[in-house]
């Protein structure tokens, strides 16, 4: 069992007696919070806003751009809601190769680094994708004058068009050279940067998603750069890749699709109407099983992003029952709609998705002696849930506080969040007594706290809550 650790200190605020309400003979207590429905500013799961932040204002009607990362960065006006848009606390954001490496070996890395603390600033931590290309804008310049080879092979190739519209051939050496060099920049700028909270392993096609013409080869060699160049931050492979297939055994990278949702049903005469190919019945679950992706959820996120956005969605008419009971049981904790607004109708069932996503903790009962003596080892029984659809992936601690007067005592328990699946968490253990407890009455607190600041990090799906991120549980007497 951890030690006990002095930190803070703040004036005990507890009120009368406490237990007047037992019997004389007792010798234990039993505490049950009350389970609340409110969302959570908790970390690492929930809606992101996309090439924005919290507060900012979203893409007008149906439009997103996946190609223009934030080159500007406002400052806040202080409100970080948005009626049209879920609360969240992670932003995600890409930019093309082509603007953060402009000329060779010369980073643009103030705009990540600004990014990174607009997101801090808005509450929110930061995923990033750099992309070889998208839509109009092409490889840099200075790729093909160093030898950079375009894709001959593709039918829209066309030798006479301007550079930026050419599709390297991502299998040419120069472009392994030049690609890997600018991740391993990356990595070795930003790799455990505390606000950076995934990075896609978008090592080759438009936007880095479907992998363009990349062999099994290649994209091995690609996502060997990034595993090893970013080594303590999450990375997150492009479902159906060759590199997704080949990322799948390695249990920390976690995966996401870029096009949930789509129910697209017309076949255009080829195909009889509401049988045509897509996502949710073709992509999505043949990509599942082709990378073996089954358990992934297990040891690393799952993250969707819509295809078009949830308002086209709504003017579609497709069925957005079945496409978020597919992606909760598909066990995923983030979801990225693009910014774009949620229509009204549908916003109740948005909301109820988004507080499913990823983890969400209740307390279900708390058992603890009435009294004890200081340096005592005293036993707790504690049964938690996770309410939620898969683990927190992350090392953070469950751990009690003791207050009385001035004085705040943490006491960390051993506990594997990160190994916490959807469903009960029992734990029996015994933890010490504050050495430092005066005879009286002290107040405990429950939380879930950072491993090093021991600050609360992630909020239980209970009532109440101090204004500091504990949750008031109960008393003690010492003796």
């Amino acid at each position: 069992m951890a030690n006990a650790v002095l930190v803070t200190k703040e004036k005990n605020t507890a009120g009368t007696r406490w237990r007047s309400a037992f019997a004389p003979g007792e010798v234990i207590q039993r505490v049950r919070p009350r389970e609340t429905s409110d969302w959570l500013p908790n970390p690492h799961r929930g809606t992101t806003t996309f090439q924005r932040f919290n507060g900012d204002p979203l893409y007008p009607g149906l439009r997103w751009s996946d190609k223009d990362g934030p080159l500007v960065f406002p400052p806040s006006s202080g409100n970080l809601a948005n009626s049209q848009y879920p609360n969240t606390t992670l932003s995600y954001c890409r930019w093309v190769w082509t603007v953060i490496e402009p000329q060779k070996g010369q980073y643009q890395w103030e705009l990540i680094e600004r990014a990174l603390e607009a997101a801090r600033q808005r509450g929110q931590t930061l995923q990033v994708r750099l992309q070889p290309y998208a839509g109009g804008s092409g490889a840099p310049d200075w790729f093909w004058d160093l030898g950079g080879r375009p894709d001959r092979a593709l039918a829209s190739f066309d030798a006479n068009a301007e550079r930026k519209r050419w599709e390297p051939d991502f299998n040419h050496s120069s472009y392994k050279k030049h690609w890997g060099e600018f991740i391993a920049a990356f990595g070795k700028r930003f790799d455990g940067h505390p606000v950076l909270e995934s990075f896609d392993v978008a090592y080759a096609g438009s936007c880095g998603e479907c992998g363009g013409n990349a062999s099994a080869t290649t994209a091995r060699k690609l996502v060997d750069v990034y595993r090893g160049s970013l080594v303590k931050t999450q990375l997150i492979s492009l479902h159906g890749t060759h590199g997704c297939k080949y990322a799948s055994p390695f249990k920390e990278m976690g995966w996401r699709h870029d096009c949930y949702g789509d129910m697209s049903s017309d076949g255009n005469g080829v195909v009889p109407e509401g049988l045509s190919w897509n996502s949710m019945y073709e992509d999505i679950p043949h990509g599942i099983e082709n990378c073996k992706l089954h358990d992934t959820w297990k040891t690393a996120p799952v993250i969707f992003e819509t295809c078009w956005t949830v308002g086209y969605w709504a003017n579609k008419g497709w069925d957005i029952d079945y496409i978020l009971e597919q992606g909760l049981k598909w066990h995923a904790s983030v979801f990225m709609p693009k910014s774009s607004f949620i229509p009204d109708t549908w916003r109740d069932k948005i909301d109820a998705f988004d507080r499913k996503l990823g983890y969400r903790y209740t307390v279900r009962q708390v058992t603890l002696p009435l009294e004890a003596k200081p340096s005592q080892k005293i036993a707790f029984w504690i049964w938690l849930e996770n309410v939620g659809v898969a683990p927190i992936y992350r090392n953070y601690t469950l751990a009690f506080r003791f207050r009385q007067g001035k004085t705040e005592t943490v006491v960390p328990v051993k506990s594997e969040l990160r190994k916490f699946l959807p469903g009960d968490l029992m734990m029996t253990d015994k933890l010490t007594f504050p050495k430092n407890l005066k005879r009286g009455e002290v107040a405990i607190d429950l939380g879930i706290v950072h491993p090093k600041t021991l600050c609360p990090a992630i909020q239980f799906a209970i009532e109440p809550r101090r204004a500091d991120g504990w949750h008031p549980l109960t008393h003690m007497d010492v003796r």
